[in-house]
């Protein structure tokens, strides 16, 4: 290795600087404190657990992120944590149980294997809530208003919330007969959004002319408030378990508008986003300019039967430092103030006084001297002595 490749590091892997990190932090700290006042407890799971206990119930595409190292201890699989939702749920489930509702949330970094989006990042700081035991819509639209907050405390303004529900591919899918194979060559479909291929294969593989016909509207119904009228109507002689789940997107489509009316809603009745362990609402927020989701949640009902307790869970979670940099977060940080080089206890005492006031306070080396360029440039003012006191003055 070259001396000048020693301090590259892996694509997608990124450090954050100091600017950005006092950003990132002061956000970090703020959501926090938001989360703190809906209730939601703060957890700090390890960075790495026994395999086994990461992926069982989060579907492939967590397994395909998840670094594996065996533990020279027991010998056995370790997963460096590709996700923080399934150690919620073990906390859930046997560190932190309760009987009722248990409001959940945590910040900390995870690692993937692969970047989930084209030059994204493999190393994010995930933040995010999780509420277990209420199965009602009432907890799926806490979830999402804390969503909308926690984009909202970003600096984010314009947000587009895309609604879902798994249940109306898994009606259809049942009322087709469609077997494995046919659900996964489908389920690839739907996601490419390739809707002339659809009906192709749907004519080629569905004999019910009600499957085929629900099958073949289906990529169609995504769009506005009007998208729900459109499946109404094209599902009205469908399975009830459909019916239930455009009800329950009408309900937290109306609640969220009443809220936040300047959120714009989306709807796409064929998201096949987290399928494989997602059972009701799934939800992303966007906002314009921006290609990828947000931030992003759902419904993930009995992912804690694997660890002895079946519970009602829904939440969400984002990328930290990637709604820092989107949003306006913050203002300008004033500058700090310089401290001359000299063991002058007096000074020491108005330094510290200063601190604890919240005020910055950089005391010049006697070494760097007046070279000290770095240390001057973050220096608005000084601390100069006026008779027998030390005060702050503003530095020319």
């Amino acid at each position: 290795m070259t001396q000048a490749e020693r301090w590259m590091l892996p694509d997608g892997i990124a450090e954050i600087l100091p600017a950005d990190a006092k950003r990132v932090e002061t956000l970090r700290r703020n959501l926090l404190d938001l989360y703190h006042r809906w209730g939601y407890e703060l957890i700090i799971p390890p960075m790495v657990e026994f395999a086994d206990s990461l992926l069982i119930g989060m579907g492939r595409d967590v397994d395909l992120s998840t670094f594996r190292v065996t533990d020279q201890l027991s010998g056995r699989s370790l997963g460096i944590r590709a996700d923080i939702t399934p150690q919620a749920a073990r906390i859930d489930s046997h560190s932190f149980p309760r009987s009722g509702a248990n409001r959940l949330c945590y910040a900390g970094q995870v690692l993937y294997t692969r970047p989930r989006a084209p030059m994204g990042p493999r190393a994010p700081i995930q933040i995010g809530a999780e509420l277990y035991g209420v199965e009602s819509l009432q907890g799926d639209i806490e979830v999402i208003s804390l969503m909308i907050e926690t984009l909202r405390a970003a600096g984010i303004r314009e947000i587009h919330l895309d609604l879902g529900h798994v249940a109306i591919f898994r009606s259809l899918a049942r009322a087709a007969e469609l077997d494995e194979q046919q659900k996964s060559a489908l389920i690839a479909l739907l996601q490419s959004k390739a809707v002339a291929d659809i009906e192709r294969w749907v004519d080629d593989n569905i004999t019910s002319a009600d499957a085929a016909n629900w099958l073949r509207g289906l990529p169609r119904l995504a769009g506005g408030s009007e998208c729900l009228a459109r499946a109404k109507e094209l599902f009205g002689n469908g399975p009830d378990t459909l019916k239930s789940a455009l009800d329950e997107l009408q309900k937290v489509a109306d609640a969220v508008a009443r809220r936040y009316p300047q959120v714009t809603l989306f709807f796409d009745l064929s998201e096949m986003r987290g399928y494989d362990y997602e059972t009701g609402l799934v939800f992303a927020a966007y906002s314009p300019g921006h290609g990828q989701a947000l931030a992003n949640g759902g419904r993930y009902n009995g992912i804690g039967a694997v660890f002895g307790r079946d519970r009602a869970a829904t939440g969400f979670s984002t990328d930290l430092a990637a709604i820092n940099a989107l949003g306006a977060n913050g203002e300008r940080e004033a500058g700090a103030i310089l401290a001359p080089a000299s063991d002058c206890e007096q000074l020491w005492q108005t330094a510290e006084s200063l601190r604890a006031a919240g005020e910055v306070v950089i005391s010049l080396m006697g070494d760097a001297g007046s070279d000290d360029s770095e240390t001057l440039s973050r220096c608005d003012r000084e601390l100069v002595k006026e008779g027998a006191s030390w005060v702050v003055k503003p530095r020319s």
